[in-house]
């Protein structure tokens, strides 16, 4: 086994990592929010909490939530362009039961999360967050559908 390196951390600005480093941040951040939604919601199997959370965290959710956030004007443009540096990043991975644009919104959507939370706006985050839960929950997504 190897060993763990010792790391100390510092500060970062966001603005210079990459797309696919800031989304690998935000699907943390976000995925962590949503599990924590459901089991407060008191969803506690965990069965039950995997299939749950796909109705927030699958890339079709996230590509149906970040198209109605660009519709709706939801986003700042630091937002935005740390968007699309999700969006356009090359990525060496596949995406699975999706469209690769599907998977490319996704990102870009992630990497907004990864973006804000490196940004140490943490209100921000929560914001968008619970503004991403109440449209999954009053299904206000059905006319964003993605394959």
């Amino acid at each position: 086994m190897n060993k763990v390196k010792k790391l100390t951390e510092k500060a970062v600005d966001p603005n210079t990592l990459s797309g696919q480093t800031l989304a690998y941040l935000g699907d943390g951040v976000y995925e962590a929010a949503i599990r924590r939604h459901l089991i407060k919601g008191g969803i506690l199997k965990p069965q039950n909490l995997q299939r749950e959370a796909t109705h927030y965290v699958s890339a079709k959710a996230q590509a149906a939530l970040i198209a109605k956030m660009l519709d709706k004007s939801l986003l700042t443009d630091e937002e935005k362009t740390a968007y699309k540096r999700g969006r356009n990043a090359k990525t060496h991975t596949k995406a699975k039961h999706t469209s690769l644009a599907t998977y490319e919104m996704s990102t870009g959507f992630e990497a907004i999360f990864g973006y804000l939370d490196l940004a140490g706006a943490s209100d921000r985050v929560q914001e968008l967050i619970a503004w991403c839960i109440e449209e999954v929950e009053s299904e206000g997504l059905s006319e964003y559908v993605f394959s």
